[in-house]
């Protein structure tokens, strides 16, 4: 799984977008909708023949629960505290009792 995720940073954002699509069993139509673009633009960004606009970049964020940043930038790019901020927004996505677990375990190391 680690080797997944160090191999997706790599990616340029054609890639990943193609990659977070797939991963979420989406159509380009599909995407799109949820985006709120047209898909002939979601083409051109996964084609690189177009960069899409920091608005929407941020729907595309939204729409596939993840941020703007790791859509953005590789791996070295980033800080150490965005690569917790991407373990929290995955923690997100879990079921609200798989969150209260993940929080109990983090209080438990903390409070050591």
């Amino acid at each position: 799984m680690r080797t997944q995720i160090t191999a997706f940073l790599r990616m340029s954002l054609p890639t990943r977008l193609i990659t977070l699509r797939k991963e979420n069993s989406m159509t380009q139509q599909a995407m799109a909708d949820a985006v709120g673009i047209h898909v002939n633009s979601l083409k051109k960004y996964e084609a690189g023949q177009a960069q899409p606009s920091l608005d929407v970049l941020k729907k595309i964020a939204k729409a596939m629960h993840v941020s703007t940043d790791f859509l953005l930038f590789e791996e070295h790019e980033r800080g150490p505290n965005d690569k917790m901020s991407l373990q929290f927004e995955a923690v997100c996505q879990l079921l609200p009792d798989e969150q209260k677990i993940v929080q109990e375990v983090l209080e438990s190391l903390i409070i050591k």
